[in-house]
């Protein structure tokens, strides 16, 4: 178990230092990255995860709700995530990683 969290942070951090790269993201893309990686980690580094918009948005500290649909819009079609919105706030949507996260945490 160790070996897994170890790769999962350590790809984690590549991830980000790409992110920090690409001009097309802003501080509150990385910021949800994060929230999406603490809930990733809440799970048990499952692929995929389930999500609830509420609770990225406490993590991620995105307080307008058109900004948070946005970001996450974005980072699923920049190809860092695949989002599967669920409509059911009762059932919460599932994200995907596509990274190098997903493949090297997941052996």
């Amino acid at each position: 178990m160790q070996t897994k969290i170890n790769l999962a942070f350590a790809d984690y951090s590549r991830l980000i230092r790409r992110m920090g790269k690409d001009p097309r993201l802003s501080s509150t893309h990385i910021s949800l990255c994060a929230a999406l990686f603490a809930a990733w980690q809440k799970s048990g580094y499952a692929n995929p995860f389930g999500i609830t918009r509420k609770q990225l948005m406490v993590y991620s500290r995105i307080a307008s709700v058109a900004t948070y649909h946005k970001c996450i819009r974005e980072l699923d079609e920049h190809g860092y995530i695949r989002y599967q919105p669920s409509f059911n706030p009762k059932t919460g949507s599932l994200v995907y990683w596509l990274d190098q996260v997903q493949s090297k945490s997941q052996a």
